[in-house]
């Protein structure tokens, strides 16, 4: 060992160990058959079921320290598992494994004039950083959508979930170990065992065993991973989400719509966090609106047309709050919402791009060519149409799982599942052909 090794923290060892075993895995399980790869998925599943009371049990110390240090209510519901969540993660990983294998497929071929037939093929991304925050459930996710599509990972979750986080690990391995795949799945998911924050700036430089660094979380998160990361990165922002309610829109489909929206679970990020009333929809919506939300215990942030309706709605003054620049552009996760009167669609739509954070938008309306409008000219990875914001998630729209959803156009946008953990190779059949 050199002097400058034996200097180095154990964790970095120990991360460097960790990427180059994934790392050499992950080419490994890379060619491995859908039929194994799904009958590992399926052991993973019912691995985690029979371990629900060791995962509850660490997600409890960490609920408790989190509760201890004075996390707001909106972090602790996202850290917080129960019996139907963690059999939630287990159906998750079950409805990957029912997933069509992207790995091998020709997404298109074509035959030029000189014989060649050029075909594009499906292979996977190769060993994933994977950096987040918050929610135990994303380890299952995570891992189950990389072995799925071939890619190797390395799990870094947040500190206030690392007992959660390492329980689930866990239970993921000893499922593996009981599968065909035993070998080369089980080395190709790791795990970054220390809480040292240290350990995020040394995985941003490893270029020689990652191939992209994907970071889900705060802000803060964020720009720190994009500032230093030495890996090409698939940003995962907040969710600064909006819905727009037309006057044409039904009565019940808006009210059902908005609350769900904002009420349904309001700490996640596809929550609602901005209203934007057309000026058509004041009389037909806006007063009834309000009074549900106040109703539900929402706090009102209120721009000054949407103050004006609410003072003459029976809601206390005191439940009110006029909205600054700030309140448009904050992610509440919580039980607060920021409401707007805006004079047309081009407006809202004006309103989105300056605010909004490219992650989901939503309209209510019964005009189509309003809805064709949004959906042609509203910048967001994902656009929805008389739907609450809350589906904007990849187990909802089909996926199985995601990773995260990307909010920006690097690799995928919007929610990431197995398709979008791979990227293509140009395959080329000749017989004899030169080029002149």
């Amino acid at each position: 060992m050199t002097q400058s090794e034996a200097s180095e923290p154990d964790f970095v060892r120990d991360l460097h160990e960790n990427a180059s075993r994934v790392s050499e895995a992950a080419r490994h399980l890379a060619n491995q058959p859908s039929r194994d790869k799904d009958d590992a998925l399926a052991a993973v599943a019912t691995s985690i079921r029979e371990h629900t009371d060791s995962i509850l049990q660490a997600n409890e110390r960490d609920v408790s320290r989190a509760q201890e240090e004075d996390y707001d209510e909106a972090f602790l519901d996202r850290l917080r598992l129960n019996a139907e969540r963690i059999d939630k993660m287990a159906s998750d990983v079950e409805a990957v494994a029912e997933l069509d294998d992207p790995v091998g497929r020709v997404d298109s071929q074509w035959v030029r004039p000189n014989g060649l037939k050029v075909g594009r093929q499906r292979i996977p991304l190769g060993t994933i950083g994977f950096i987040y925050e918050s929610r135990p459930n994303v380890t299952s996710d995570a891992a189950s959508l990389c072995l799925k599509s071939g890619n190797g990972i390395i799990l870094k979750g947040g500190s206030a979930a690392f007992e959660s986080n390492r329980a689930i690990y866990r239970a993921i391995r000893e499922g593996l170990e009981t599968s065909e795949l035993a070998e080369e799945a089980e080395r190709a998911i790791g795990f970054v065992e220390t809480t040292d924050r240290r350990v995020v700036g040394e995985m941003l430089e490893l270029s020689d065993d990652l191939d992209v660094v994907i970071p889900r979380g705060g802000r803060g998160l964020i720009e720190f991973v994009t500032e230093h990361a030495q890996v090409p990165v698939i940003k995962h922002d907040e969710g600064v989400c909006h819905v727009v309610v037309d006057g044409s829109a039904d009565d019940r489909m808006v009210d059902d719509i908005v609350l769900n929206a904002k009420t349904q679970r309001p700490s996640v990020c596809n929550a609602a966090e901005t209203l934007l009333f057309l000026e058509n929809a004041i009389d037909a919506h806006l007063p009834r609106v309000l009074e549900a939300l106040a109703d539900a215990g929402v706090e009102l942030h209120l721009g000054e047309r949407s103050m004006e309706a609410a003072r003459e709605c029976d809601i206390p003054e005191s439940d009110l709050y006029s909205a600054d620049e700030a309140a448009y552009r904050r992610e509440y996760l919580s039980e607060a919402i920021a409401i707007r009167v805006v004079e047309s669609l081009d407006e809202a739509r004006e309103h989105i791009a300056e605010y909004g954070s490219h992650h989901t938008e939503a309209i209510v309306t019964e005009d189509y060519s309003q809805s064709r409008d949004f959906v042609d000219h509203v910048d967001s990875s994902v656009v929805l149409v008389n739907a609450s914001t809350r589906f904007s998630d990849g187990n909802q729209l089909g996926l199985g799982a995601e990773i995260g959803i990307s909010t920006t156009r690097l690799q995928a946008y919007g929610p990431m599942g197995v398709d979008a953990l791979t990227t293509t190779k140009f395959v080329v059949f000749g017989d004899g052909q030169i080029r002149e």
